[in-house]
């Protein structure tokens, strides 16, 4: 299993045109097969910054998620925002899950 969390903060004036732009992405990764992985967003109270929490049952869905047109889309508008350097990307490694599908 594979668990990531990414957290970066991004402008004021872009955090409602961010928040449409993940919508569209997890509306077309609910077209997939989600019982490989969950995926999950989150901003802090800040509200600018922004947790995506993603567990992914083995490499093959990572790779075919992260290539996802909408996800690549939103990765790229995102990055064009000005990040600033607040990007960060952690991998965890998993001890336990209630959710035994994934693990």
């Amino acid at each position: 299993m594979i668990s990531v969390i990414v957290t970066y903060k991004v402008k004021p004036e872009f955090v409602d045109q961010n928040k449409r732009n993940i919508q569209q992405f997890l509306k077309d990764f609910k077209e997939l097969d989600t019982s490989g992985f969950q995926y999950n967003v989150y901003t802090k109270d800040d509200n600018v910054t922004f947790v995506h929490h993603s567990i992914y049952r083995n490499e093959r869905i990572q790779t075919n998620l992260l290539n996802v047109p909408s996800f690549k889309e939103f990765q790229r508008l995102r990055d064009e925002s000005g990040l600033n350097g607040t990007h960060t990307i952690e991998v965890l490694n998993v001890i336990g899950s209630t959710n035994e599908k994934l693990v």
